[in-house]
């Protein structure tokens, strides 16, 4: 595992910690960090959800410009491949994921953010796809992930001017998902990872293959038509009949109610 990026275990939530002060700047080391640390909590059993996290002072806040400032023409086309990598890492875990989100998350901080699957900011965090400020456009998901996620107008607009959006606005266009005060009390936690694990526990022990199966079911489905969309729901809905889980759930329901079963995630 990298120094800059750490997988952390705890009552069965996985956190992806960026660690790269003063900034988390996404350079070549973070990106490949955090494809191992996404294949490390897709792998692990005792993973049932997973938190994508900066820190309490910042998120992300980009790609390391300076790394790449005097890069060629072909040192990009060897480079850009990275940079869809790590985030298509980050969207493929096949667990509920949740980026949550302090100070910046800019350019690539913000793409890390739009490749989970929820997205929780402290009050005062600033967000926004800025890379036409640099004469470049979004190169790690920005302009597909934010345009599928908000409508491609007002995504046009984040990414046309490059402008940043403050934790407020961006839960009003729906790019983030929860807004959390940061000087709430926390007795252990800062208040924003406090609220992504009382977020992600509901689901940590949940019926593992089922949310799996829903997550590629709903990510699929959105990348084809309808019909398409519903042939993938159908194959999946019959494939979770194979999992104990269905049968501990089915057998709970008729006999205990609804949302009284415990799943052993197999």
């Amino acid at each position: 595992m990298s120094e800059v990026v750490r997988l952390e275990v705890e009552d069965g939530l996985g956190i992806i910690r960026l660690d790269r002060p003063p900034m988390n700047a996404l350079n070549d080391e973070v990106q490949r960090g955090i494809i191992a640390a996404a294949a490390e909590a897709t792998e692990r059993k005792d993973v049932g959800a997973v938190i994508v996290y900066g820190g309490e002072k910042v998120f992300a806040a980009g790609v390391d410009i300076k790394q790449m400032a005097d890069w060629s023409y072909t040192d990009m086309v060897d480079h850009s491949v990275l940079f869809q990598d790590f985030t298509k890492a980050l969207a493929a875990i096949p667990k509920p994921t949740v980026a949550a989100i302090t100070g910046y998350a800019l350019g690539g901080g913000c793409e890390v953010a739009l490749a989970c699957d929820f997205r929780i900011a402290a009050k005062g965090t600033k967000l926004g796809q800025p890379e036409v400020l640099l004469g470049v456009i979004p190169g790690a998901g920005g302009s597909q992930r934010l345009a599928r996620l908000i409508g491609p107008a007002k995504a046009k607009d984040l990414i046309f001017t490059g402008r940043f959006v403050d934790a407020d606005e961006a839960l009003a266009i729906g790019l983030v998902d929860e807004v959390i005060d940061p000087n709430a009390d926390s007795e252990t936690d800062s208040p924003i990872l406090a609220a992504a694990k009382a977020k992600m526990k509901q689901y940590a022990g949940g019926p593992a293959y089922a949310l799996r199966a829903a997550k590629e079911a709903i990510d699929s489905g959105l990348e084809t038509d309808l019909n398409s969309g519903l042939e993938i729901e159908r194959m999946l809905f019959a494939s979770v009949f194979a999992t104990r889980d269905r049968t501990t759930g089915m057998q709970s329901f008729i006999e205990n109610g609804p949302g009284k079963a415990t799943f052993e995630g197999a």
